[in-house]
């Protein structure tokens, strides 16, 4: 029974590590070709994948078209400014 119990976590646990990757190289890709402009790479990087982890959309292009994503559009950080490149 408990052997049962571990290989049914085990699966249940894998399952969850294989959507989550996903999710990652998704906001990975998208973040690469919305950042690919940037005069600072590293930060735009950092706060596009913060916010499509949570949005789970990046606007297209480079620059703007943020009403492709309104949860991206509208993320603020601590001074109220837009968070998201």
């Amino acid at each position: 029974m408990k052997l049962a119990f571990a290989l049914l976590l085990l699966v249940l646990s894998s399952s969850f590590l294989e959507v989550s990757l996903a999710g990652s190289v998704f906001c990975d890709t998208r973040c690469a070709e919305r950042c690919s402009e940037a005069s600072i790479q590293d930060r735009c990087l950092k706060y596009c994948g913060i916010c499509c982890e949570k949005c789970n959309c990046v606007p297209s292009g480079t620059y703007g078209n943020k009403d492709e994503c309104p949860c991206y559009r509208d993320m603020k950080n601590s001074k109220g400014k837009g968070k998201c490149p």
